[in-house]
């Protein structure tokens, strides 16, 4: 799994049952009109109704009229309206590795994109829903929203299309004239799933639009009932559930609405299962996302449900239609519909044992977390907590209910502190450490270790206040109850500071005091770490020797352990170092190692620092072109994680320097048009174009700067860091107009927020 592209794709891979499409020939087309003319189009509607479904009709109906640019977002698992924002980023391919507003970085990304941005599973996350959407249409006005929802998101613009049932006969009816009616062709065609030779006939006709009437229209309770025709004729099951709805009749004394009659099917469906079933269907109904049969086995089975016969309970559910099975390389795994998720939860909750599930949950995600930390040097390890993301989620607010529990969630979070950053999720991480600090009681070693995780997150992301204070906690904390593991962190927290800073001296003597720490206490995985970047920082005191044959030892050892994410950074850490002191052939060789390892894993920071560092090899090697259309790309890429190289001190003076020479020696319309061809790059392009690929296809030739003078002039002010107001009032032009001109810049050169406009400027 790779996040090195953005993903564009339709939505979550979804089984037969889901996929295979039935009708809505009308809704598609009105909601393809509707897109055509709305800015936000709201798909509203009960549980059951195929909201999700006809929104991803729709969006594969219209992707080429959007360029291809179709990003799915689905929300049902989400349950933080916190995360709304870091979760759309996350897949549109941004990091957050800045203190800016996840939203300005979002906003950023889609100021001058064509796209359609579908919003699935609303009904929950509404208010930050319609924040999101509000934010994103008012900046944004070629990007288009459709959402589905059981309620409308009530932002201005918005286009709400409630979905109907499928339409059903009236009785009647002909066989030949079935074929009309799209709630009789799903149920024939999942009907023919179950038994082949099943059929409409002159005798079964009044029992097949019986039921059709009978469940209302409702796909998901159609999909429910056809399952039962392994077993009972379609007569039988009309019967059978007349006899269900007139009993609801008779407790309502009025007809029951399309939430009553789907309620009823699936409590029939229920009662239809075995009792091991039953157990399963509700145990499993605390994983969120989805699971996989280690899985169940760990905190579904036991009192009552056997190891031995899990996997025959589990094909019984996927005969009913209860578990759908998917398959990704080649690992199997099972999730819920949500209505039936729901339905499962509530049967737990009804007989008291919900809160007991959730632990037992809370635990498979703690033993999966402690997985990550003991094989930190397996490749698969970011994979699988990819996988598991939504229950570790889940799991994470479990923990934050009670101050024991909170414990726990702190070991959760720690462990996996590789995944927060190389997945780029820094504000996730802070989160769940802020709020389970505010909850776990007193002085404790998981306390002491949030409080270093969390300090270099804020790092990485700049915010330097939060990292000061929460690192000075948590050494204080180590102090207190003698952690001298989080006193050897603390050091290397504090060395990472200091090597950001350019003061090499500094950062040596500490990354070499928490190395040492390390390798007395076992802990070969921090030792590492440490000593690669001791190697970095007595580089930087000019000894370039000893330094790198530090680094050369930890990408040896990395390689030996079959490790590729440090080993990464440990490279990129070589060629930063053969670089800066004025080694470029050595630089290079290791900038293009770490941009092979990062063609599988994906990592956007390291990549943007590659390529920040191959842009500088070739400068000084001659390749001046290359030169500005790798420092295009890596600009790109750097946007997209939300920083930039500056914030590394070292890189500052360095980078100024090699862009007057690069603007000198091509000139500046030159070096603009060849930074613009890079920075337009997907990054997949950019690697393949850094390591001399083929790509003439892919990459076109540098065209004249397309800006017209008065734009030039605004290009210019913005990247002085004037506002629009301010811009406006320097060249006695209206607001407006400062902001017609902006976006046309963006739109000609292809950029899609102000420090690609201002990179662009410097490199004239």
């Amino acid at each position: 799994m790779t996040n090195a592209a953005v993903q564009r794709l339709p939505g979550p891979r979804l089984p037969a049952e889901i996929t295979t499409y039935v009708g809505r020939g009308t809704e598609i087309r009105e909601v393809k009109r509707l897109l055509g003319v709305a800015p936000l189009v709201t798909l509203t509607g009960p549980g059951g109704v195929g909201k999700t479904r006809l929104a991803l009709r729709v969006a594969a109906a219209v992707r080429p009229s959007f360029g291809d640019d179709v990003v799915f977002v689905g929300l049902a698992e989400l349950h933080e309206p916190k995360l709304l924002v870091n979760t759309v980023a996350d897949r549109l391919g941004l990091g957050d590795r800045s203190t800016r507003a996840p939203i300005d970085l979002v906003v950023d990304h889609l100021r001058a994109r064509r796209l359609l941005l579908v919003l699935d599973n609303c009904e929950h996350l509404v208010e930050a829903s319609a924040g999101l959407v509000e934010a994103i249409l008012t900046s944004c006005p070629d990007v288009v929203v459709l959402a589905t929802s059981r309620q409308s998101l009530g932002v201005a613009g918005e286009h709400v299309l409630p979905v109907q049932p499928l339409a059903v006969p009236e009785p009647g009816e002909s066989v030949a004239a079935m074929e009309k009616y799209d709630a009789v062709r799903l149920f024939l065609d999942r009907a023919t799933a179950v038994v082949p030779s099943f059929t409409i006939t002159e005798d079964d006709v009044e029992d097949v639009i019986r039921l059709c009437r009978a469940l209302d229209g409702l796909p998901l309770a159609i999909e429910l009932a056809a399952v039962r025709l392994r077993s009972l004729s379609a007569r039988q099951l009309a019967d059978r559930l007349n006899k269900r709805f007139t009993l609801l009749t008779q407790a309502n004394r009025s007809a029951p609405s399309r939430h009553e009659t789907l309620a009823t099917l699936i409590d029939w469906s229920h009662q239809l299962c075995t009792e091991q079933e039953r157990l399963l269907w509700a145990r499993a109904a605390v994983f969120t996302g989805g699971f996989d049969l280690e899985a169940a086995e760990t905190a579904c089975c036991g009192d009552g449900l056997d190891r031995d016969e899990l996997l025959d309970v589990l094909d019984g559910l996927i005969d009913k239609s209860i578990l759908l099975r998917e398959e990704h390389h080649g690992l199997v795994r099972f999730r819920m519909l949500e209505t039936v998720r729901q339905y499962g939860e509530e049967r737990l909750r009804a007989n008291g044992e919900l809160d007991r599930m959730r632990r037992r949950h809370r635990d498979w995600c703690a033993g999966l977390t402690e997985q990550f930390a003991a094989e930190w040097f397996s490749p698969a390890k970011l994979d699988r907590i990819d996988f598991e993301h939504a229950n570790l989620r889940q799991a994470l607010d479990y923990c934050v209910g009670g101050a024991a529990e909170a414990l726990v969630g702190l070991r959760m979070v720690t462990d996996i502190k590789e995944y927060w950053v190389i997945r780029g999720l820094l504000t996730e991480g802070r989160m769940w450490c802020a709020r389970l600090v505010g909850v776990a009681p007193g002085d404790s070693e998981p306390r002491a270790a949030a409080g270093w995780v969390d300090a270099f997150l804020a790092l990485i992301q700049g915010d330097i206040p939060a990292y000061e204070s929460t690192l000075a906690g948590a050494a204080e904390v180590a102090e207190r109850i003698g952690d001298d593991s989080a006193r050897a962190y603390v050091d290397h927290i504090r060395a990472y500071h200091a090597l950001m800073g350019n003061d090499g001296e500094q950062a040596a003597e500490l990354f070499h005091r928490a190395t040492n720490a390390f390798r007395e206490m076992g802990d070969l995985s921090g030792e590492l770490w440490s000593r690669f970047n001791y190697g970095l920082a007595v580089s930087l005191t000019g000894d370039l020797d000893t330094g790198r044959a530090v680094m050369r030892d930890c990408v040896d050892r990395y390689t030996e352990l079959g490790e590729v994410s440090w080993r990464c950074w440990a490279l990129w850490s070589l060629s930063a170092a053969e670089y800066l002191a004025g080694q470029y052939e050595q630089a290079l060789e290791a900038g293009l190692a770490v941009l092979r390892l990062q063609r599988r894993y994906g990592d956007r920071a390291v990549m943007a620092f590659a390529l920040t560092v191959l842009a500088g090899c070739s400068t000084h090697l001659g390749e001046l072109r290359r030169a500005a259309r790798l420092l295009g790309a890596a600009t790109t890429v750097w946007n997209s994680v939300g920083a930039s190289p500056t914030n590394y001190t070292a890189f500052v003076e360095p980078m100024q320097r090699d862009i007057v020479l690069v603007t000198e020696g091509l000139g500046a319309e030159t070096a603009a048009a060849e930074f613009t061809t890079g920075a337009a790059l997907p990054n997949d392009t950019a690697i393949s174009y850094a390591l001399r690929e083929d790509i003439s296809r892919e990459v076109p030739e540098a065209a004249e700067a397309p800006l017209t003078k008065r734009e030039m002039e605004v290009a210019e002010l913005v990247a002085k860091g004037m506002t629009n107001r301010e811009i406006a009032k320097s060249l006695v032009i209206s607001l407006r107009t400062a902001e017609t001109h902006i976006d046309h810049i963006r739109t000609k050169l292809g950029f899609s927020n102000r420090t690609q406009i201002a990179a662009w400027v410097a490199g004239r």
